[in-house]
Formats: C-alpha cells, sequence, structure tokens
C-alpha cells in the first residue's frame, strides 16, 4: 500500500466517525416542566359571625347591627370565623357608636353627647391584632347612622341606634386560622354635665356592622 492509499483511507476513516462522533456529544432533551397553578384571585364575602348582643336590623340601612360588649378575655367578644385561606386575611367592618335618642331631651337642648369608644382585635389566645377607635356627637336625630326596627318606640323602633361611622380595616396574621374576636375595651361619654367613663366587662362599648373577610382560598386538599 502506498503512501497516497493510505493517506485515502486515513481520510474516509475520519469522514465516517465525525458524525458519529458529534451525535454521541448531543444532549439528551428537557422534560417538559408542567406549569405552575396561578394562585385562586381573592374573594370578599360577608364574614359569620356568633354575635352575644344582638341590637337588631337597620330601618334604612337592613344591616345588621352587633354590639361589642367590654371583657378581659377574647372569648367574651364577637367571633369573626375565618374560612380555610392562603395567606392574610382583610378583615373590615364599620364601627359606630351607640346612642339612646330621647325626644325630651332634643326639645329642651340638653342632648347633646360625645362619644369616644375603643375596641380591639384579637386572636382566640388573647393576641391583640390591633385596635379601632371611633368618635362622634349627637346633637338632633339627623346625627344618628341608622334607626334599629323592632322596639316599643313610634313606629317599631328602638331608642338604641348607632351613631357615626368610621370604617376600620385590618390585617389578620395568617396563623389566625379559625376565628378572632371583636372585644370592647372602654367608653367615654361627655355631656353638658360632666363625663363618665365605662370599662366593667359586659357592658356596651360601641356596635359593628357590615363585617367583610377578603382572603384567598386555599387549594383543595388532595385525597
Amino acid at each position: 500500500m502506498t503512501r497516497a492509499d493510505l493517506a485515502v483511507m486515513l481520510i474516509v476513516v475520519a469522514v465516517i466517525a465525525s458524525p458519529l462522533t458529534a451525535q454521541s456529544k448531543r444532549s439528551p432533551p428537557r422534560k417538559a416542566t408542567p406549569a405552575r397553578q396561578a394562585p385562586a384571585p381573592p374573594t370578599r364575602v360577608q364574614a359569620e359571625l356568633q354575635c352575644p348582643a344582638e341590637l337588631g336590623l337597620g330601618v334604612r340601612t337592613k344591616r345588621r347591627f352587633c354590639d361589642v360588649l367590654s371583657g378581659r378575655d377574647a372569648k367574651d367578644g364577637i367571633f369573626v370565623t375565618i374560612p380555610p385561606h392562603r395567606g392574610p386575611v382583610t378583615l373590615s367592618f364599620e364601627l359606630h357608636n351607640r346612642h339612646t335618642y330621647s325626644e325630651d331631651l332634643v326639645k329642651t337642648k340638653q342632648a347633646f353627647r360625645q362619644y369616644t369608644g375603643t375596641i380591639g382585635v384579637l386572636t382566640m389566645d388573647n393576641t391583640l391584632v390591633d385596635r379601632a377607635i371611633v368618635q362622634s356627637e349627637f346633637r338632633t336625630e339627623q346625627d344618628l347612622f341608622d334607626r334599629i326596627s323592632g322596639g316599643a318606640g313610634p313606629g317599631g323602633i328602638k331608642a338604641v341606634a348607632p351613631l357615626g361611622g368610621e370604617l376600620i380595616v385590618m390585617e389578620l396574621p395568617e396563623d389566625a386560622v379559625d376565628q378572632v374576636s371583636i372585644l370592647g375595651e372602654k367608653l367615654t361619654v361627655v355631656r353638658p354635665d360632666g363625663t363618665d367613663n365605662f370599662s366593667a366587662p359586659g357592658r356596651p362599648i360601641a356596635t359593628i356592622s357590615n363585617v367583610m373577610l377578603e382572603y384567598r382560598p386555599a387549594p383543595p386538599r388532595k385525597p
């Protein structure tokens, strides 16, 4: 075999081997990554309440009003049920002062009252989430937020009525799993002839209405 024949043979072997070498260096095909499921959109719902002191239904607003009683333990408050969720939960409600209306005091210009009510939202182990304050003044019936049906007064309305309205919005911790409690702390009432302070357990401090929850629902449990 001549040198020329040997050179030709080596070139042929190199040409045949090069596709095999290139093919052996190809990376294996990647497996498709399953798409992540998008988180559920937030939902906003009327909260489920366990109210120990119902004030009643509003004549104008048709809302349910619930008195917030003072106390020293979360078990004495208004229970708000928290649905299964992922991430934090936003609790909102309207906080009102509570006034006993008297037509005679209005006529004699002795009806002025200034109320300052302080309440707290707690987890069921008595950890304070946040406080809220509502302050409002009464002079005439037009100052009332609403009247409450089911009373013995004219038109079947109650003398006690919600006064003023403060929108309260607070974020609950993610570990507040099942319930939180809304509990009264103290009430200050300024009258033309003096000032009263109330904090004894069981005393109505304020009233709430339109309690709402906003949260992302938890994904369904896998069987």
